[in-house]
């Protein structure tokens, strides 16, 4: 059933094909490996169709199907897509609880790349351009043809009017992808670009985009009427002759009851547990988060020559070449609004844990007023100049 379902939905088939699945969950099988791979084609074609909150379950079920079998990488990778869905549905804090315990996990370099595109996907939903920016740009440097990542670029780099990049990653997704929702979304950003003064060439854009819309537009009914058939399977109530519907409608009632009061119990029990699970994860990563900035800020004070490991002379290179906590820190000091480029330089200076002496000769700024500048700084950031470090250490590993 799984195979078959495979092959009808390489032939366009998608109804059928779910029609296939949904045989291959009924039919008794204790391969935990095949439902996984089931349970995740299902989740797909419910994600295609629109139906979040049912593919978000199905690829719960795919997940616990691959964790009973032993098979983690295959596990891990179906967190993504769980962390994805969610992404859909706008629960940032849930998807990145799921993917801080994937990242933790899980060293293998494509599973990182994916997490680095949910988080990319979840930035830009939330209209997080910078970070939207950052995410895409690390995928990119790992995998040079990811749509998804060269997608989140046109689309932000579209949303803050920076068209012309817009444009040229816009461009490369109709190179690298086949997906009728890809070329959907990249030649939108090509139809808005005003720079294009050619006629032809708008023509030609807006003529595929018509094409591509129509080629979507069927795909997505198929899609849909696959998701019917599911939630049939799923809503379907046996047929019972009416002697025995009274005599079940009596029982079910009471078992109702029983079971809603112990599952109400157990769930208060579960979710205390999961609260108290997460906030140990979230104190063991804030814990991991601050040990590798200060190995970070100890290998720096060690440098000889600070200035050329820091490219000072370039901020924004600075932070982003040494450390992304060091671009998030400067990100959000910025955001703050009460600091100038001389201040801000001077907090990366205090994070970093130099000397007096040493920020003095690195600013430059005379020694005798570095303290001065810092308490000043300090008063802006609503802390003092003693807590300074402090105050900046936890603002750079926040989430």
């Amino acid at each position: 059933c799984y195979h078959y379902g495979k092959l009808l939905r390489t032939k366009d088939n998608p109804v059928e094909a779910m029609q296939a699945f949904i045989n291959a969950t009924h039919s008794g099988t204790d391969d935990y490996h095949i439902l996984g791979r089931v349970y995740s084609n299902i989740g797909d074609m419910c994600h295609l169709a629109g139906d979040y909150d049912l593919s978000y379950d199905m690829f719960e079920k795919s997940a616990d199907m691959f964790l009973q079998n032993g098979d983690t990488l295959s596990y891990y990778y179906l967190l993504n897509d769980v962390a994805f869905e969610l992404a859909m549905l706008a629960e940032k804090d849930s998807v990145f609880a799921i993917l801080d315990r994937v990242e933790k996990g899980c060293f293998d370099s494509d599973v990182l790349i994916k997490i680095q595109e949910t988080r990319a996907e979840v930035c830009l939903r939330r209209r997080e351009y910078d970070l939207a920016l950052y995410y895409a740009s690390e995928v990119c440097s790992n995998d040079s043809n990811s749509v998804l990542a060269h997608l989140i670029k046109a689309q932000t780099y579209s949303y803050i009017g920076r068209k012309d990049s817009a444009v040229i990653h816009a461009e490369r997704v109709l190179e690298l992808s086949s997906n009728p929702a890809d070329i959907h979304n990249a030649l939108f950003i090509l139809t808005n670009d005003d720079e294009r003064k050619d006629k032809v060439s708008i023509r030609e854009v807006a003529s595929m985009r018509a094409d591509n819309q129509k080629l979507l537009e069927i795909q997505h009914g198929k899609f849909t009427q696959a998701v019917q058939l599911l939630e049939q399977d799923i809503n379907r109530k046996p047929d019972l002759k009416w002697l025995y519907a009274v005599i079940a409608t009596i029982f079910i009632v009471v078992v109702v009851i029983v079971i809603y009061v112990h599952r109400k119990h157990k769930k208060h029990m579960l979710l205390s547990q999961k609260m108290e699970h997460l906030e140990a994860e979230y104190v063991d990563l804030q814990e991991t988060k601050e040990n590798k900035l200060e190995q970070i800020c100890n290998t720096l004070r060690a440098s000889k020559n600070i200035q050329s490991d820091l490219c000072w002379r370039d901020f924004e290179k600075m932070c982003s070449f040494v450390n992304e906590y060091f671009y998030l820190l400067a990100n959000k000091l910025q955001r703050k609004n009460v600091l100038n480029e001389t201040e801000i330089r001077l907090c990366v200076l205090v994070l970093i844990g130099l000397s007096r002496a040493q920020i003095a000769s690195t600013l430059p700024y005379a020694p005798n007023s570095v303290g001065k500048l810092k308490d000043h700084t300090a008063k802006l950031l609503g802390t003092t100049g003693k807590d300074l470090r402090i105050y900046l250490l936890k603002l750079a590993i926040e989430g």
